[in-house]
């Protein structure tokens, strides 16, 4: 069955529950209770803030759960059925155009103009494109993520480095030189699990999605390039389709010298290779015609069926409030969203922390269409069948566009 069939029916089972039941956020607390889900690590410390808002706001209690991410997709859709669900939600990112399809998020436009913290300019411009769904403003932005390169210092300077690679050729050469070291040597490691990282390399190249084509514009020729370019460093031998080699401890051993992540391994890195420091850095993604990469994150949505707006959109402006997100930062490790916040000392004097404020300004959000999990997927999928199968490049592509083309059909 597919996952607009699958909507479909939850959405279905939702107004019979409307019909027999009412309506009702399902929280089961009383009157000036919200009930907030909240995923992951987030989710255990979010309670932290909360009491604060509860201390600003002593008339609304705050009550959050904490849902593990391999736990929420499923408990979401059976709260968007039944109706149980909270008032307000944390969501991915890449979930919100699927839950907003659905008729599950409250469309806030009519409140944004009370709420100035909830304007979209406060938001570097790939987060703000997170926000809408379908002409509706479904989502506020609480913190985001990007990629940038992670880089040995002392390796690149060995093969005439000093600075780290700002261009797709010296990308490629710096990855070719690192690889020639030995049999057991690579330059680049480039996770093949990751759904966005092709796309990263098409959005260097130029390319922009189209969402008003059945194949997103995905047969234009500055994203064939960028595929083409990103399968080289595995034909070349300059990238390992190998699976199972630790990312940490490869990078120590400097097997692996340069890779692609987040701002989550910066902490990893200091606290699983102490050994290191010094020799490591990060930059700002390499370019072809821009210094593109993606941006991640949670958004905070108010559920449709919550019968506490005016509560939900105070704690939502509460928790994007600048001097809040500075808070939440020191709290959660994860990046503020506001664009304001990043003039703060905490983030501006950080020398690794400043490169991924600087990302964050070109970095681009993954479409709002319902499909993108299946677009992204088969895009590994053809990228697999290249890399690891032998497969003509020009072929895989059609018969990936194909797909994508019958997957907005569905």
């Amino acid at each position: 069955m597919s996952k607009k069939v699958v909507m479909l029916f939850m959405v279905c089972l939702l107004a019979v529950s409307a019909l027999l039941g009412g309506c009702s956020n399902g929280s089961g607390e009383d009157d000036n209770t919200i009930s907030v889900w909240a995923m992951g690590e987030e989710g255990k410390k979010l309670g932290e803030i909360a009491k604060k808002f509860e201390e600003e706001n002593p008339d609304i209690n705050v009550n959050v759960q904490a849902i593990p991410w391999e736990n929420a997709h499923d408990k979401l859709l059976t709260a968007v059925a039944s109706q149980k669900g909270p008032d307000v939600v944390q969501l991915g990112t890449t979930w919100v155009s699927e839950f907003a399809d659905a008729g599950a998020l409250l469309d806030l436009s009519e409140y944004m103009e009370d709420y100035p913290e909830f304007k979209p300019e406060n938001y570097f411009e790939g987060a703000a494109q997170t926000m809408t769904y379908d002409d509706q403003v479904v989502g506020i932005p609480w913190y985001v993520e990007t990629r940038v390169l992670y880089y040995r210092t002392d390796l690149l300077k060995e093969v005439g480095y000093e600075e780290p690679p700002a261009t797709w050729d010296e990308l490629k050469d710096a990855a070719g030189k690192l690889a020639d070291r030995g049999d057991k040597y690579y330059g680049l490691d480039i996770d093949r699990n990751d759904q966005i990282m092709p796309f990263i390399f098409a959005w260097q190249n130029g390319f922009e999605f189209d969402t008003d084509k059945e194949n997103l514009n995905l047969d234009s020729p500055a994203f064939d390039e960028a595929i083409n370019y990103y399968t080289s460093y595995f034909e070349e031998g300059i990238s390992t389709t190998a699976e199972g080699m630790d990312i940490v401890q490869a990078f120590k051993d400097g097997v692996k010298p340069m890779f692609f992540s987040g701002p989550w391994m910066v902490n990893i890195l200091n606290d699983q290779a102490p050994d290191l420091e010094g020799k490591w850095a990060i930059a700002t993604m390499p370019k072809k015609e821009q210094v593109a990469s993606s941006i991640g994150g949670s958004n905070f949505s108010i559920f449709s069926s919550s019968e506490k707006v005016e509560e939900s959109l105070k704690f939502i402006s509460y928790m994007n409030e600048v001097d809040t997100q500075i808070e939440w930062f020191k709290t959660s490790n994860t990046l503020p969203s506001r664009v304001e916040a990043w003039e703060d000392p905490t983030l501006k004097e950080d020398e690794k922390l400043a490169v991924f404020g600087e990302q964050l300004e070109t970095a681009k959000a993954s479409p709002q269409i319902q499909n993108w999990e299946v677009v992204g997927q088969e895009l590994l999928n053809a990228i697999e069948k290249i890399t690891v199968g032998g497969a003509d490049v020009d072929k895989e592509l059609d018969a990936y566009r194909q797909k994508v083309i019958e997957s907005n059909e569905e």
